[in-house]
């Protein structure tokens, strides 16, 4: 292929400019909106105070975002799915599963117990009442995301013998629901201070006991 078909290509495939400024303008609206949910809430935020942080005009707002609903939406999906893509790079031909459920388990905790991140949960769970949809876009984006990427990486361990599992996305969940066990509820219900690194550490190494006693290449055939 001829340099100048390599760069017709490259011109046809890189955003220009004007995509670049309107997904800057779009980031620094979501931004400006995230600020405004976590200190007001969904039904406390209005449209012109978002508007108003985010440093743009009512109409230009409008122009990306129909509602304060799809805004919400927006932020919360984004949020979300871009914390599942951080958290669950898991390596499926890494021999040791312990070693790399140990890092994800440490990993996971300390994101989930930073008090922007309970907020987060807070304001989700304050609006999915109402508005139904937008619980369940959360959901789907991260906590579904993050399951189905465990599920993926435990598929080759069972098939790689390193694990014995029956229902991999049942595995998943329950490894999850044992790193967060007696320290997410108790911080969505604001007891206490966020977990200490000692106390992470602790549950995720309970964690993987109970998992490795139940999932483990030498665990009873289920």
């Amino acid at each position: 292929m001829s340099a100048v078909h390599d760069s017709t290509r490259d011109r046809e495939f890189s955003p220009t400019a004007e995509e670049n400024a309107e997904s800057a303008k779009r980031r620094q609206i979501l931004e400006g909106a995230r600020k405004v949910f976590l200190a007001q809430g969904f039904d406390g935020a209005s449209m012109g105070e978002i508007a108003k942080v985010a440093g743009v005009s009512k109409g230009t707002l409008y122009v990306y975002f129909d509602s304060k609903e799809s805004l919400f939406e927006a932020l919360t999906t984004e949020e979300k799915r871009g914390l599942a893509e951080v958290l669950f790079k898991l390596d499926p031909d890494d021999p040791d599963v312990r070693g790399v459920l140990r890092n994800l388990g440490l990993i996971y905790l300390r994101r989930m117990g930073k008090p922007e991140h309970i907020s987060s949960i807070r304001m989700v769970m304050g609006a999915a009442e109402k508005f139904p949809r937008l619980g369940q876009a959360f959901y789907e984006a991260g906590p579904c995301q993050g399951i189905a990427r465990l599920k993926a990486y435990f598929d080759r361990q069972v098939e790689a013998g390193r694990l014995s599992i029956e229902d991999t996305e049942i595995a998943a969940q329950h490894f999850l629901d044992l790193c967060v066990s007696g320290m997410l509820r108790r911080l969505l219900f604001s007891v206490g201070e966020p977990p200490a690194e000692a106390q992470i550490q602790k549950n995720v190494e309970n964690a993987l006991r109970v998992f490795f006693a139940a999932y483990g290449p030498d665990a009873p055939k289920q």
